[in-house]
Formats: C-alpha cells, structure tokens, sequence
C-alpha cells in the first residue's frame, strides 16, 4: 500500500502565499506522474497541477505564472508554491500520485486525505 500525506494548507488573505507538501510513503517502486487536484464547494475535483517523474509540469490556465509544482524524486514528494492566492482558490487541495510498488506491475493511483486552502479578500 501507498500513503500519501500532505500539509501546508491553511488562511491566507488575497495576495499571499502557501506552500503545500505531500509525501509519499509505503510500498514504492517508481512515481510516474504527481499532482495537485483542488474542488471548491459545489464545484467538480479540477487539476491544478501535475508534474512527471521526468520534471515537465502543466498547469491549469487559473493558476498559470502563479503557482509553480515541483518534486523531489529522492523522497517521494511533492511541492505546490502558490503565490497572489485570490479568493477563487479557495478549495480542498488533494495530492495525486501514480505509484508502481513493484516492476512489472502497472502503476496505481492515489489520493491524499485532502488540505484547506482558504483565501480571503
């Protein structure tokens, strides 16, 4: 089994900034693809960003030149900077990860528990 833990979440008033973290632990072989999902209320799960194990990331249009995603490879985790935070970023922000446990075994998804992202103008 994967874990994904992440933190970082928290208040913020428009135009700050948040750094959000989520290790990956457990049965790990090699990550593919890991990424940053977001869903405000009322609203569907979106992509924020997510980055390959090669370090090419993309973006959601909303948070392009904003936000930047980044990992480190040596220990499982993930990184999301977000700078001049508006109110519309508000949202619960879920770790993803694709996660091979074993070589020659397809990789599985994962989702963290989820972290608070609260912006206010």
């Amino acid at each position: 089994q994967v874990q994904l833990v992440e933190s970082g979440g928290g208040w913020v008033q428009a135009g700050g900034s948040l750094r959000l973290s989520c290790a990956a632990s457990g049965s790990i072989f090699s990550i593919n693809a890991m990424g940053w999902y977001r869903q405000a209320p009322g609203k569907q799960r979106e992509l924020v960003a997510i980055i390959l194990s090669g370090g090419s990331p993309n973006y959601a249009d909303s948070v392009k030149g904003r936000f930047t995603i980044s990992r480190d490879n040596a220990k499982n985790t993930v990184y999301l900077q977000m700078n001049s935070l508006k109110p519309e970023d508000t949202a619960v922000y879920y770790c993803n990860a694709h996660v091979k446990s074993f070589p020659g075994f397809p990789a599985r998804e994962y989702w963290g528990q989820g972290t608070q992202v609260t912006v206010s103008s």
